[in-house]
């Protein structure tokens, strides 16, 4: 196993680019299935979930072939309906292929699927919405299989604005016949994203963005060429990273409006926050005030930014909160940030952070991917030396984020 070992007390400072979104490309590279035929996805981030998704696209039957930022995926020859147990349990994102192959073949076969121990993640409104169009589904011991003779638009409402559970859906729909129409539909960027790329398809969607989706079938979709959006977690992380470090970094490249929410909370405890076209400047400041947050679906504060912001938020003045609405076992990280220090008090799906003057470098374990980042940034800021293990959860979301992070400053080094 593989730790990051981090020497804290170092600005970061300088400019960087940011990768395409890992939440975007996943259901992209999923959505290659819908038509046969070669497509080059572009902008896409080397990280270990990727990985996994072309080891699961492969065994389909695709040819996939990487190259440095780029996926070239033939889908010509899939033949296969069934995402083995092992690659589900690795990557929770395969159940993306679900919509895909039933809109394709009228049939898909899975385990229940894997990834970040962060609360319970039900698939069961993708199962809701499937079933919708017309998939049925038979569950026994080790599977679930869902069959189709014909999929039919229908109107579907969400309990709950899931973001994965709209995209299946958009997928599966491309193909019904007649309109589909989903209520209550998550709004996050990676959606809009998703309608982009499945209307450059061929598919006719619109309403991404808003909270109604409205999708036409066709009868026919073609492999196309296609360029992912910038990774706004990917950013808020970095720039968190000055801010925590009382450094200067410049995200280039990147959408400002798809992190508004994250730099108004930053600009509100202090933070000097810039936005310069496709650039946003985050400076540090030697004291910062502790904040009210709560996560929400977008355009509100987003989950996948909590924990980074309780650690920056940990050695701020005075008292924040934190309300996590999203995942049900989402503060494990504040238990590690308390043995650097840090003063957190978790009751349920709320924490209070009250601040200290400094945390203090001890060996701490990632519990999944984005706490793993909120430790990174806490080793950053600590005196001293902190070792962060169960590292593999970060590089599920971060491609060579040591790398990145040197080259601002850091004193990072991964140690097998």
């Amino acid at each position: 196993m593989a730790r990051f070992v981090i020497e804290g007390g170092k600005p970061l400072e300088g400019e960087i680019d940011i990768n395409g979104a890992k939440n975007a490309v996943l259901p992209i590279l999923a959505g290659t299935v819908l038509a046969e035929g070669q497509s080059v996805i572009s902008r896409v981030p080397n990280l270990r979930d990727v990985r996994v998704m072309k080891e699961v696209l492969t065994l389909l039957g695709s040819k996939v072939e990487d190259k440095p930022g780029k996926m070239i995926i033939d889908t010509k020859d899939v033949d296969s309906c069934e995402i083995p147990q092992e690659l589900m349990q690795k990557m929770r994102a395969s159940v993306f292929l679900m919509g895909p192959l039933v809109a394709r073949f009228g049939q898909v076969e899975i385990s229940q699927p894997g990834g970040c121990s962060i609360g319970s993640r039900p698939i069961d409104l993708h199962l809701k919405g499937l079933e919708a169009l017309g998939v049925e589904f038979t569950e026994d011991e080790n599977s679930l299989k869902g069959k189709a003779d014909e999929l039919k638009g229908a109107e579907i409402h969400l309990d709950f604005p899931s973001v994965g559970a709209t995209e299946n859906i958009m997928m599966a729909a491309t193909k019904a016949k007649g309109l589909t129409k989903i209520y209550n539909a998550a709004r996050e960027p990676e959606i809009v994203d998703l309608q982009n790329f499945l209307n450059k398809l061929g598919a006719n969607i619109k309403g991404a963005g808003t909270d109604v989706i409205k999708i036409k079938g066709v009868e026919k979709l073609h492999a196309i060429d296609y360029r992912v959006i910038p990774d706004r977690i990917e950013a808020g992380t970095f720039l968190i990273g000055a801010a925590i470090t009382g450094g200067q970094v410049i995200a280039k490249d990147l959408i400002p409006v798809h992190i508004e929410s994250i730099l108004a909370k930053l600009s509100e405890t202090g933070v000097k926050v810039e936005t310069i076209d496709d650039k946003v400047r985050v400076t540090g400041v030697e004291d910062w005030q502790g904040v009210q947050l709560k996560t929400l679906p977008y355009p509100g504060f987003p989950t996948d930014m909590q924990p980074q912001f309780m650690t920056f938020l940990s050695i701020a003045e005075g008292r924040s909160v934190i309300t996590e609405t999203i995942f049900d076992n989402r503060l494990q990280h504040a238990k590690e940030l308390n043995k650097m220090g840090a003063n957190i008090e978790v009751n349920n799906s709320s924490a209070i952070v009250n601040g200290v003057a400094k945390l203090s470098g001890t060996r701490v374990e990632a519990s999944d991917l984005r706490a793993g980042a909120a430790l990174i940034l806490a080793g950053l800021s600590a005196e001293g030396k902190t070792k962060v293990d169960n590292i593999y959860h970060i590089d599920r979301g971060y491609e060579n984020i040591e790398d990145k992070l040197t080259k601002l400053g850091a004193n990072i080094i991964r140690v097998k």
